[in-house]
């Protein structure tokens, strides 16, 4: 199980799921940038908190680290698809290798949900000023999806801002996403961790959300929608 960590200026190294270094891959990957709203407006409301600290739900990327440690925040780390996903395996061996005659854990995906949130992102209540989600809860079963996002609010000061992304039809590609500017974002095609699980209507993403005192939505040509929910 991976565990959050916190990132100064330094230079970053990260690894794939399958362990190989990515840092200093020389491969060539096809990347898109797009024009984000999103982004854009997320800045606008973390204007003027000054040392402020930001939770980012996606793989270590230095581009997007720097961005924000050069505009004062703290900056913590936890990829957590590929942390769910370690979790799953070990849940699954676990099952496997129980002693005969044992019932083992329960495995209904509400009880592995609870299981898995009992060791990952143990923050103190109202720790974080942001969150970034990209577009991870369009791959987390929904027992996952609704207790993440309460554990996200909790995680939340009042005010405090959440960005993420939602597929408007299941994607044909697995991508990881980075900060160019302002207000471009960098898609990076990479290798699927967990395939697709739903495509989220505007109705269902309003209820996860329904503690946030505001909400926007900006869509784009690209079947993205952007998110921008204050708490």
């Amino acid at each position: 199980m991976s565990t959050p960590r916190t990132h100064g200026a330094a230079a970053v190294e990260t690894k794939s799921a399958g362990g190989a270094k990515t840092g200093s891959s020389t491969a060539t990957v096809s990347r898109t940038s797009r024009l984000s709203n999103g982004l854009k407006e997320f800045l606008s409301q973390l204007d003027g908190i000054g040392h402020g600290h930001l939770l980012d739900l996606g793989p270590a990327r230095q581009t997007t680290l720097t961005f924000f440690i050069e505009r004062g925040f703290k900056v913590y780390t936890e990829d957590l698809l590929i942390t769910w996903q370690n979790f799953l395996d070990a849940d699954d061996k676990q099952w496997r290798n129980r002693p005969a005659g044992s019932t083992g854990v329960e495995m209904t995906p509400a009880a592995r949900a609870e299981r898995f949130l009992e060791s990952t992102l143990l923050h103190p209540p109202e720790s974080f000023d942001a969150v970034l989600v990209w577009d991870l809860l369009d791959y987390l079963d929904s027992e996952l999806v609704s207790r993440l996002v309460a554990r996200i609010t909790a995680l939340l000061r009042d005010g405090g801002v959440v960005f993420g992304i939602f597929h408007s039809r299941k994607p044909e590609e697995f991508h990881r996403y980075r900060v160019i500017d302002a207000q471009n974002l960098e898609l990076i095609p990479t290798p699927c961790v967990i395939t697709p699980q739903r495509v989220f209507q505007n109705r269902e993403i309003s209820d996860l959300f329904r503690r946030f005192r505001s909400s926007r939505t900006f869509v784009g040509r690209d079947q993205l929608r952007e998110g921008l929910f204050v708490k």
